[in-house]
């Protein structure tokens, strides 16, 4: 699967300072010391240009047997590294579990978008331009595009 996004049409949402220097460090903080809040890990990826392990809560989203990550903030530094990486980990407490990412495309995104909608809506709705858990598959694939998506593919 690949994305059918162009570099031309990237939607990036700036984390605010309070996102930055508050919400991230905290949830992280918890998830290192084991406790999940509602199923978050930490994603460490590799940078792209840096070569520096970069890391960044996430909320991978179980569905249908598979599990997935999606960017609410479109295309941030986590997935132009995971993107050139093809590999990154994903940590709880001193669980650490290796992946590989395959990306989704853009038509396969409604499904996906809506069920990760559901689960967390309230944490990251405002990412969402309008969208909600309702919203049609016509309404989702319009915005599809700005919202990158990887099928986690473990063990790798």
């Amino acid at each position: 699967m690949t994305n059918s996004a162009t570099p031309n049409s990237a939607r990036y949402l700036k984390p605010d300072a309070m996102t930055r220097r508050v919400a991230n460090p905290l949830v992280s903080g918890l998830v290192k010391i084991g406790i999940g809040v509602r199923g978050a890990r930490i994603l460490q990826v590799r940078g792209r240009t840096s070569g520096k392990v970069r890391s960044v809560p996430v909320n991978p989203l179980p569905l249908s047997g598979e599990r997935y990550l999606v960017s609410p903030r479109g295309e941030t530094q986590w997935v132009r590294n995971i993107r050139a990486a093809n590999s990154a980990e994903l940590r709880h407490g001193r669980k650490i579990e290796s992946i590989g990412v395959t990306e989704v495309d853009d038509d396969d995104k409604a499904l996906i978008i809506r069920a990760y909608l559901k689960l967390w809506s309230m944490e990251v709705g405002t990412f969402f331009d309008g969208l909600t858990k309702d919203s049609s598959d016509t309404e989702i694939n319009a915005v599809a595009p700005g919202f990158p998506v990887f099928r986690i593919d473990s063990g790798n």
